[in-house]
């Protein structure tokens, strides 16, 4: 192969990898971005709910976003269902710490007993329909 072909070559290499990266990047920051006005409304919720500070609201903001990310890659990895459920239940007793540092007592068991029936008053207002 001559000088030139190796070039040519070498330059439509680093165009295609640029370009994934690109994408990339774009990708992760758009998803980023969804992430981010998300756990802003769902922190603008709580804070509606528990009559939360700006302060509170804000840090319960960092807090979802953290904790989203790290259950995801947790959700998206290659491992048995099993590792993932154990793994997912020590990130939520993190998360757990975590908020018990921001919210009073009251704050926390009341965010706490919310979740707990989330998911029953889901299935019931799905067996209404």
């Amino acid at each position: 192969m001559t000088l030139k072909n190796k070039l040519i070559v070498l330059g439509l290499t680093t165009i295609a990898v640029g370009g994934f990266v690109y994408s990339q990047i774009f990708i992760r920051k758009k998803n980023r971005k969804d992430l981010i006005l998300i756990a802003r409304e769902i922190a603008f919720t709580w804070k509606e709910k528990l009559g939360l500070t700006l302060e509170q609201t804000q840090l319960l903001e960092n807090i979802i976003i953290e904790f989203t990310i790290r259950k995801n890659e947790i959700i998206n990895a290659d491992k048995p269902e099993q590792e993932k459920i154990r793994r997912l239940q020590m990130v939520q007793v993190k998360e757990h710490n975590k908020l018990r540092k921001i919210f009073s007592e009251t704050e926390f068991n009341s965010y706490v007993g919310i979740n707990r029936r989330i998911p029953n008053d889901i299935m019931d207002s799905l067996s209404m329909s």
